[in-house]
């Protein structure tokens, strides 16, 4: 018997008759078909409850602008180009290209309803880009946000560019395990002084914070005053255990200058004390490799040669202060003295990354 003619039931095979046979067929074909025929009558209810909620959401973006308003927009959005319309807040990127190449295929829009037939366009989307073509940032606001979110990611706590931009003179402070330094630097990057203090005796042992409140004071009794006070925010992780006697050195020393700096803001409530965040400078000096900064010691040499040697250095040595500040460079360049180096360097790029002006 060949193996058609063999059907499995409970789990043997049988042999039915040929007439049997041809007729339990028919009806199993009968079956899938009557299920395939009626499977697409389930989906014409979801389809009408679809159009229905884009009426409705058409109605509602006529509800919520005016007629000159939605003139206005429609104007725009048929008459504005690529880039132009990539001025506009949510329409950068792919959004302006969909509705440019939506508008050349089919036409322009007739009205706000037609927008959410473009693809990334639904009725939320739809109507907060309506309101940002009606009511459009400034240039000038638009850069100055741009700025100052730029700002806010290496200079903590966040202040107004305007105050920032107004400074006359800041004083550039990193400490490390046993040394503090600091350089005073004007506007127009004129290095006023430029020295460093040991501190050793705090990571000798484990010390009270009176005994910190001493060392810091005496440390700052020896700083010229200035607009603003420029901390080095360290990168060192929390999670390595074994750095935890550092950094809880670290945090106590920044939280002294913090305080002991910030004299006037128990009154007025600003802050004359900022933190800048060390790696940010790196990588504005190219002084990065990987997630590790390396010396900044050749970077100044190379400022003080060149307050020398050009009419209009990067940064300026006066010249009654230039001699005594190469004697100190030359004395230490033996010695491993990165907080020096890199007092002047945050200097520098607090004052370039402000101002924007860097060579």
């Amino acid at each position: 018997m060949s193996v058609p003619s063999l059907l499995m039931a409970g789990g043997r095979w049988r042999c039915f008759p040929i007439p049997l046979r041809s007729s339990l067929f028919q009806a199993i074909h009968n079956s899938c078909c009557r299920k395939k025929s009626t499977a697409p009558k389930k989906l014409i209810p979801s389809i009408a409850f679809c159009d229905k909620n884009a009426k409705e959401s058409g109605t509602a973006l006529d509800k919520l602008f005016s007629p000159e308003q939605q003139a206005s927009i429609l104007h725009v959005l048929n008459t504005a180009s690529n880039k132009e319309l990539e001025d506009f807040k949510l329409l950068r990127g792919r959004k302006s290209i969909n509705i440019v190449e939506h508008r050349e295929k089919f036409g322009p829009f007739q009205n706000l309803e037609s927008l959410m037939n473009v693809p990334l366009f639904q009725y939320k989307t739809t109507v907060q880009v309506c309101n940002s073509i009606l009511c459009p940032e400034t240039g000038r606001k638009k850069r100055k946000s741009q700025e100052n979110r730029l700002l806010g990611k290496f200079i903590k706590p966040d202040i107004e560019r305007e105050r920032l931009e107004a400074v006359n003179s800041i004083v550039s402070i990193v400490f490390g395990t046993r040394k503090i330094a600091w350089a005073h630097l004007d506007r127009k990057l004129a290095v006023l002084d430029w020295q460093q203090s040991d501190c050793g005796r705090l990571m000798n042992r484990t010390y009270p914070s009176s005994i910190y409140l001493e060392e810091i004071s005496s440390v700052i009794s020896k700083m010229p005053k200035a607009d603003f006070y420029v901390l080095e925010k360290t990168g060192l992780s929390i999670q390595n255990s074994s750095l935890f006697p550092i950094l809880l050195h670290f945090h106590m020393v920044e939280a002294m200058l913090y305080a002991l700096l910030n004299k006037t803001f128990a009154q007025d409530g600003q802050h004359q004390v900022l933190s800048m965040n060390r790696n940010a400078v790196g990588k504005h000096f190219e002084l990065m490799m990987g997630d590790s900064r390396t010396s900044g010691k050749e970077l100044v040499k190379q400022f003080l040669s060149e307050s020398v040697l050009k009419a209009e250095p990067r940064v300026f040595f006066p010249a009654d202060k230039v001699v005594r500040y190469r004697q100190m460079f030359s004395s230490t360049e033996s010695h491993r003295v990165e907080e020096l180096y890199d007092s002047l360097l945050q200097a520098v790029a607090f004052y370039e990354l402000v101002f924007d002006t860097k060579p």
